[in-house]
């Protein structure tokens, strides 16, 4: 397989391009597996800033995840198999970015709140005076894109026994929105916090994006905004309700899954079930 990034400049190009982290690392991996998606990746930029600039995931963690669902989705024509490989791969995708920048979480990372006006001036004054091309948020996707590339390539290639059927809470999510089943399995990694990681429900994520894909196919020319969407604002503002406005999955759920197996079980008695289907309700936006 073809490695397209060449040259130290090449992802940031591509950022600039793309304008935000999420849309930016779904592009950079389709490039690579020779599978472009215009669509999908611009419906990621609400997740951008860690959902929202509400801190939590990076962008670049939720389009590489989205990315490697797809791959793997052409190459295992079990839909199961699919899943399963596309939770351990986002699982190793996290490995691999922890390495290299010490947290998953946006705010940890660039060190401002983005939801204050404050926090947002400050790191705006902050790139401005650095200028975008030496950013905090450029230079590290510069020096994680070709590991993450290498990470995403092996991990879709290891061959994974499956205990039993998976059922993943993101995934559930775009089964009742009548998603395609290429969309099911490219979500399947957003599950349990991102790659059963516990932390901003993937379930939530999912929902924004599938809403934001259908926006995207209506809308072919534009891209959906990343400040003040008012759709995702919408099914957040649900979701908080629904959920006392706990965001961390380890909080709603009371539990962090110590793998697939663990997260099925979960889902298949019940859990998160109203959750999955007040995410998945048309009547939201």
């Amino acid at each position: 397989m073809k490695l397209f990034i060449t040259n130290q400049n090449d992802t940031k190009e591509l950022f600039r391009k793309c304008e935000t982290c999420s849309r930016t690392f779904a592009c950079l991996l389709n490039r690579e597996f020779e599978h472009p998606k215009e669509n999908e990746e611009r419906a990621l930029n609400p997740l951008a800033g860690g959902i929202m600039n509400r801190g939590h995931q990076c962008g670049m963690l939720w389009g590489t995840a989205l990315a490697v669902g797809a791959e793997s989705f052409r190459k295992h024509k079990d839909l199961n198999k699919a899943i399963t490989v596309t939770v351990k791969a986002t699982q190793d995708i996290i490995v691999s970015f922890l390495k290299t920048s010490g947290s998953t979480n946006c705010k940890d990372i660039i060190g401002y709140d983005l939801t204050s006006i404050l926090g947002m001036a400050k790191f705006m004054l902050k790139t401005t005076i650095r200028g975008m091309d030496n950013s905090l948020c450029f230079n590290l996707a510069e020096k994680w894109a070709p590991e993450a590339v290498q990470t995403a390539n092996k991990s879709l290639s290891v061959d994974i026994d499956m205990v039993e059927p998976p059922v993943c809470c993101a995934s559930e999510v775009l089964k009742q929105m009548d998603a395609r089943e290429e969309e099911i399995v490219m979500v399947s990694g957003f599950s349990g916090g991102l790659g059963l990681s516990g932390n901003a429900c993937g379930a939530l994520s999912a929902a924004i994006w599938k809403r934001m894909l259908d926006w995207c196919r209506d809308n072919p020319t534009k891209s959906p905004p990343f400040f003040n969407n008012k759709t995702a604002k919408k099914i957040l503002k649900t979701f908080n309700t629904a959920t006392n406005k706990k965001m961390l999955c380890s909080d709603i759920c009371g539990i962090k899954f110590k793998d697939l197996e663990d997260h099925t079980e979960y889902i298949k008695q019940g859990g998160c079930k109203k959750l999955i289907s007040l995410l998945a309700n048309k009547d939201i936006v």
